[in-house]
């Protein structure tokens, strides 16, 4: 009998919890900054835990609320580690200048689809709201996230775009799975073993969308919508030997074509999660480009 979806997702949740919280011990940042605190937020699809990391006192001497970058992590909507991020998020709000808010959304099989972009954006539209009470700038805002991260993070801008809600300065997608309808064996890598296993990707896929009639929704495949004009600009990152290279490649293009200003940078030698656990000079070099672009992006406003 065949092993469900649900339970090859639990499966892969016990075996990667763990491996999903290492990083490079050259990339780990604990000091800056040597706090973090902890919130809840309310959203429509239940409580959602957040971290809160703050800029250095000297970060910004204008005296204005620091403005604001909300991330959602990585895990291919089954592995709800947050932690895999600290460093990327201590890293911004040092280099950046600005609060960082990380995102405890929920993940698949137990929450699939459409609750873990759901919270992402009930979020987010909090964080705008509510800056004044918090000490950040809720209308400097960027959001941004790697791999499922960065899914959630474009289904954030395309849901505020169409609401009218709030227009994010950057959106920054590292690494992004944007077409889900698309068999996973026909993403191509060229190297033999590169991380992301087609088998792999269709258990993420399946426990996120347990049903295909939603998988070239706009919000689940990003890169199959055309109608992608008005979204904000863009940080797009990819990997040469990620087999998600050719969708953010993709993405990048179309959103150019759409109008929207667009930096797209390609890493050459180096495979999806890179910036979580190398090669080094790579990973640090993409941490510096994400927190040039967001000092860039909160410059002008």
């Amino acid at each position: 009998m065949p092993i469900s979806p649900k339970i090859q997702a639990r499966g892969i949740q016990l075996l990667l919890s763990g491996v999903m919280t290492r990083v490079h011990k050259d990339l780990r940042l604990t000091d800056i900054p040597k706090h973090t605190e902890t919130l809840q937020v309310e959203t429509g699809a239940g409580r959602v835990g957040c971290t809160v990391y703050r800029p250095p006192a000297s970060a910004d001497t204008s005296g204005r609320p620091a403005p604001v970058y909300v991330n959602f992590h990585g895990g291919g909507f089954v592995v709800g580690r947050p932690e895999q991020d600290d460093h990327i998020c201590r890293y911004l709000a040092a280099r950046a200048g600005c609060v960082v808010i990380n995102v405890d959304y929920a993940v698949a099989p137990q929450r699939p689809f459409p609750v873990p972009v759901t919270q992402a954006y009930d979020v987010t539209a909090w964080v705008v709201e509510n800056g004044p009470a918090h000490g950040w700038d809720g209308s400097r805002l960027a959001v941004g996230g790697h791999s499922a991260g960065a899914n959630l993070t474009a289904g954030v801008c395309r849901t505020a775009r169409d609401r009218g809600t709030f227009s994010p300065l950057l959106q920054i997608l590292d690494s992004a799975p944007l077409d889900q309808l698309a068999d996973p064996a026909t993403k191509h890598s060229p190297i033999p073993k590169p991380l992301l296993a087609p088998g792999l990707m269709r258990v993420f896929a399946a426990a996120y969308v347990p049903d295909p009639a939603d998988l070239a929704h706009p919000l689940v495949s990003p890169g199959l919508a055309d109608d992608l004009a008005g979204l904000p600009p863009a940080l797009v990152i990819t990997a040469e030997y990620d087999r998600l290279r050719d969708e953010g490649d993709a993405y990048a293009k179309a959103l150019d074509a759409a109008g929207v200003p667009v930096t797209h940078r390609v890493f050459e030698g180096v495979d999806h999660y890179f910036t979580h656990t190398g090669p080094v000079p790579a990973a640090k070099e993409a941490l510096e480009l994400m927190a040039s672009t967001l000092r860039t992006a909160f410059a002008g406003y």
